[in-house]
């Protein structure tokens, strides 16, 4: 199944160098304090003169962040935390209050869709740590405030901003291009899914772990495994694909989709039990 990526606007800045070998285990988090669109960032990033960068911007832009600096350079905004850091700058102010923050949803998702999108590409948790974790040797996502002096001093993002909130979306898929991971979709899912496309729907009965308001992208989840099913129907794909499991997986395996449906796995639940 498809993940739909962020967009990325480039604006290259010339302020950047190599990681010289570095492995990148931070995900940072910044605050621009001043630029309000990733445009008027980007041109701030562009000069030589101001001898700063990030790897991206994001502002209030649904799907979209401005790209300065490739994943794969070492952009300079942390101090010494730069070769080992992957970072972005939010349009925004570190004395923002949690209530403030929570004005701009896009940007918050943006950033958590870049989160999920960086710790893809380096195989990074998307774990929160603490400073001590952060300036030692610790993999995981950070604020800028996190890294002390050894990554500038600066107290950026500010305590208002809602981290635990961002990370639940990084990991939850609503920050994952719209949609869930699809490689790693959490346990909610597949029960919200089984309760939604194989039961009456009883919402006494409804997964006590499944949000109160279904997401976007669990939605458009639910629509393809939908699409799939009536494709593979239980008289042809669905049918081959359990008497392969039952005769213990020998032969090739039948033309069925990568990501089996949740509704199979239940419909050989049933017959198992029979």
């Amino acid at each position: 199944m498809r993940t739909i990526s962020l967009k990325r606007k480039s604006i290259p800045s010339p302020n950047y160098s190599s990681r010289g070998g570095a492995a990148v285990r931070l995900i940072v988090i910044h605050t621009a304090e001043g630029a309000r669109t990733i445009e008027e960032l980007g041109n701030f990033f562009k000069n030589p003169s101001s001898g700063v960068s990030s790897h991206v911007g994001a502002d209030d832009k649904a799907g979209t962040v401005g790209e300065y600096v490739k994943r794969g350079s070492k952009a300079w905004t942390a101090a010494n935390a730069n070769p080992v850091a992957v970072q972005i700058e939010l349009c925004a102010f570190a004395k923002w209050s949690t209530a403030e923050w929570n004005k701009h949803p896009a940007m918050l998702e943006n950033c958590a869709r870049w989160i999920a999108e960086e710790a893809k590409a380096f195989g990074i948790p998307i774990t929160k740590l603490s400073s001590s974790q952060a300036q030692g040797s610790g993999r995981g996502v950070c604020t800028h405030n996190d890294l002390g002096s050894w990554g500038g001093g600066h107290w950026d993002p500010g305590g208002g901003f809602p981290m635990d909130k961002v990370l639940n979306m990084a990991r939850s898929g609503s920050g994952a291009g719209g949609s869930s991971d699809y490689m790693n979709p959490p346990q909610w899912l597949w029960d919200w899914l089984r309760w939604y496309l194989t039961t009456d729907r009883d919402p006494k009965k409804k997964p006590k772990g499944a949000p109160d308001k279904i997401p976007q992208w669990a939605w458009d989840y639910c629509a393809e495994v939908e699409k799939i099913g009536k494709r593979y129907g239980t008289t042809s794909g669905e049918r081959d694909w359990m008497k392969w499991l039952a005769g213990g997986k020998q032969g090739p395996r039948p033309d069925v989709p990568d990501t089996i449906p949740d509704r199979w796995w239940v419909d050989n639940d049933k017959l198992a039990l029979k």
